[in-house]
């Protein structure tokens, strides 16, 4: 049964069985040559979504860490992970922020830089940040990605790549959350999936107080290489990325040029 947005962050009662992950020291890796990559999509993850992170990695069968933090590590949210991940080429684990140091021996760091990618997901993305800064894992994400890991992730999981965007995590209305800035500009997702985005979005660059940035709607994504884009690719003909920015004291919002997904994806 799909969940819509809203409905996706309560948990369930469902068991979820806890991945040991052995901790496999690749060769030492040349900083020279490491590539940093980030993937980033409007929504909540697809099939199609999962299996681009997937080639993204150079890995015939690569480990993908899901981060379900911003839904309180929801077991329903959990299991839909591994759902989505059956039949494709990929080794799906889950990181937990709610562990103990009893169960849990290695640290965030050890599991992250040992990926070969890690999607975040969403839901409340002002918690989340706040649990990572707690957990030490904010430090441990980018490490991973200094060291070649290929991170993402939707809604929640791509707000927070960015310097700031505008986040539902509050009573009442949309507000400022802010990223881990590995993306030196603003970002809004759901841009055609929620009424209010896009004219918030636009009020704050005009403003000044967000920083040009770039918007997804649900169904597209913006692969960046280096902190630059790459590439950016969408599920249908309607769905985009854009880059929102100023020409003079207006807003300009350029939809840049993408690649439809084959149907045959997954």
């Amino acid at each position: 049964m799909k969940m819509n947005r809203r409905n996706f962050i309560k948990a369930t009662t469902s068991a979820v069985p806890v991945l040991s992950l052995p901790i496999v020291n690749d060769l030492p890796k040349n900083p020279a040559l490491l590539v940093r990559k980030l993937f980033v999509y409007g929504g909540e993850f697809d099939r199609a979504f999962i299996k681009y992170v997937a080639a993204l990695t150079g890995k015939e069968n690569p480990k993908i860490c899901f981060l379900p933090t911003a839904t309180g590590d929801a077991a329903g949210y959990v299991m839909r992970w591994f759902e989505n991940c059956a039949g494709l080429p990929v080794l799906p684990y889950v990181q937990r922020s709610f562990i103990s140091s009893y169960s849990q021996k290695e640290s965030f760091e050890d599991i992250f830089t040992n990926m070969d990618a890690i999607l975040v997901g969403g839901g409340n993305t002002l918690n989340m940040m706040a649990i990572w800064k707690a957990q030490g894992m904010d430090i441990a994400l980018r490490k991973a990605y200094e060291q070649g890991v290929v991170l993402g992730g939707g809604s929640a999981g791509s707000l927070c790549w960015f310097e700031q965007g505008s986040t539902d995590s509050r009573p009442g209305k949309l507000t400022t959350v802010e990223g881990l800035g590995l993306i030196k500009t603003s970002h809004s997702p759901h841009y055609d999936g929620e009424a209010e985005r896009r004219p918030l979005y636009w009020s704050k660059i005009k403003s000044g107080a967000y920083k040009p940035g770039y918007a997804c709607d649900d169904k597209a994504g913006i692969y960046f290489e280096n902190e630059e884009v790459k590439e950016v690719v969408s599920l249908n003909e309607k769905s985009n990325a854009y880059f929102v920015g100023l020409e003079g004291a207006e807003i300009k919002e350029t939809v840049l040029q993408k690649t439809l997904l084959p149907p045959s994806w997954p």
